[in-house]
């Protein structure tokens, strides 16, 4: 009875080896490729963003503003699904190298773009590779690290992207203005190769390989499926009316597409997405709450330098600066709640205060007008990055600790992909809102036989966007312009307020279970290695 007792909890060790005390070298070489890989991710994001009204005035129009961000956010929400997958079977460090690789070039050709859809296609490359590196990275950590010591790594994690995103924006407004905007693509690139080279010498993830079968019918349905659904949400009501039999064909298509993958699931030896993890609550308003955190989060990073520029007149590197006041406070809270939740085991109070924060913030944007100054957008960039440095990476880290190890992948795959989806029917519906707001807001402050100058000229849409070529319009028209999109903007604003509310009762849902104080695997060694230790101490 004893050897049986003895060889049980031999057994159990191996599964959860018991947490260290101090710091581990060979978690801290995995975490480094971790938060380089996290800082490219960001970069991307940052640099960008300050830059869209300028490439989208040379580039394209109004109407297109959005595919530059949604085309990324749509080869991530396809990508996703199958990345945890595909690591579960290659392992998460092979995966997690493409993904830099698939980036790098894709920042290549976004660098190189002749024109504004070969960009579209070219950070459709871009996403492709983050939707292998943001869901491995947090599978990597759950990996590695007890959901109790977690709250701390990821709060580093997500520190790392608003450490990186501080620079990003006065630098993407910095480079764009004085230079041209195809260097924040070229920039990524020297960022992926030193990610590589450290990834490769010092990440050390340990693999247990076992025969896996991909579930191909189910991975082709669920990203068809998306696929539709988000075309028809980023085309209804701009390229295509809403009732159109585009539209209506692409709706139906994705209801069809996602039946038919839920079906499949059922019957699925080894599911992409099982729908059992549907059946926890903690898993199905974690990812609500997620997605509806990550619409706003992106309506603020892209749509508020378009205010900034297009009704305040700041330039493109003023537009960026602004956003720093609220990637700083999201570094803070972000190290901080991480912080407090690894020594209390305790999340749900956080997040709630998160939510709270960021529904100030956005509340706060729903007063904008002509008359609105930088020291009010500084206070309600502050006030959503505060919620913004607590919410982004403890829902993930809500969903992990409440699945087993064979699950880990596919629900940080379904956390990212529910986070993937939220970014771009939030910017698709943002847009969309903001587009078609332009339309009747301009018509209210332009008499009709000038807004129809104005549309139909070559300025006209790039107008709106780029501030150098609105102070070169008649006064009169530059102050309709900046009139009629800050009205625009206004439905954006009540529309992130109302998502968040949303986001609010989802987690107001979320049970808080205790947070686990063992890890699944031990970084730097494999589980053979593992088990011979249990076996040499027994």
């Amino acid at each position: 009875m004893t050897a049986l007792a003895t060889r049980d909890t031999a057994t159990r060790s191996a599964e959860t080896p018991p947490v260290k005390k101090g710091v581990d070298r060979a978690v801290l070489a995995v975490f480094a490729g971790l938060m380089l890989g996290s800082l490219i991710a960001s970069l991307n994001l940052t640099l960008v963003a300050p830059a869209l009204p300028t490439i989208v005035a040379e580039l394209g129009g109004i109407a297109d503003y959005s595919w530059i961000p949604i085309s990324a956010m749509l080869a991530s929400t396809i990508v996703v699904p199958v990345a945890g997958k595909l690591s579960d079977i290659y392992g998460r460090k092979p995966l997690y190298m493409i993904g830099i690789v698939v980036f790098a070039v894709g920042s290549a050709l976004s660098g190189i773009a002749p024109n504004f859809w070969f960009l579209v296609f070219a950070r459709f490359v871009q996403g492709a590779g983050m939707g292998f590196i943001m869901p491995l990275s947090q599978a990597i950590i759950g990996d590695i690290i007890s959901p109790r010591e977690r709250g701390k790594y990821q709060g580093m994690l997500g520190a790392s992207f608003g450490v990186a995103s501080i620079v990003g924006p006065a630098a993407g407004g910095f480079i764009t203005e004085h230079y041209s905007w195809r260097w924040l693509f070229f920039i990524n690139l020297p960022f992926a190769v030193l990610t590589l080279i450290v990834v490769a010498l010092y990440m050390h993830v340990p693999n247990e390989r076992k025969p896996h079968k991909i579930d191909v019918a189910g991975s082709v349905t669920l990203s068809s499926g998306i696929t539709a659904l988000l075309l028809a949400t980023v085309w209804g009501g701009n390229q295509y009316p809403w009732n159109s039999w585009q539209i209506v064909g692409l709706y139906s298509a994705s209801a069809v597409l996602l039946i038919a993958f839920a079906w499949i699931e059922t019957r699925a030896p080894e599911p992409v997405l099982p729908l059992r993890l549907w059946k926890s609550r903690i898993f199905t308003f974690s990812n609500i709450a997620g997605m509806c955190v990550a619409m706003t989060m992106f309506g603020a990073i892209f749509f508020l330098p378009v205010f900034v520029q297009g009704v305040i007149g700041n330039s493109v590197t003023n537009s960026g600066a602004i956003l720093v006041p609220m990637l700083v406070a999201m570094v803070v809270t972000s190290i901080g709640s991480g912080q407090v939740i690894s020594r209390t085991g305790r999340y749900k109070v956080i997040l709630l205060a998160g939510i709270a924060f960021m529904g100030a913030g956005f509340a706060l944007l729903t007063t904008f007008d002509i008359n609105t100054t930088n020291q009010t957008v500084i206070e309600a960039m502050i006030l959503i990055g505060l919620g913004l440095g607590v919410t982004m990476q403890t829902y993930t880290l809500v969903v992990q600790n409440s699945v087993s190890r064979t699950d880990m992948a596919v629900a940080t795959s379904a956390t990212q992909l529910s986070r993937s989806m939220g970014s771009a029917i939030g910017l698709a519906v943002l847009g969309t809102i903001l587009t078609q707001g332009m339309t009747t807001s301009l018509a209210r402050y332009l008499p009709p036989a000038a807004l129809k100058n104005f549309q139909s000229s070559a300025a006209g849409a790039g107008a709106v966007f780029d501030p150098s070529q609105l102070a070169n319009l008649p006064p009169a028209v530059a102050a309709a312009i900046r009139h009629g999109l800050s009205d625009a903007l206004h439905p954006v604003w009540v529309a992130g307020l109302i998502v968040l509310v949303l986001a609010f009762v989802a987690t107001l849902f979320i049970d808080e279970m205790p947070l686990r104080q063992t890890a699944h695997v031990a970084a730097g060694r494999s589980r053979h290695d593992t088990d011979d230790e249990v076996t040499s101490a027994g």
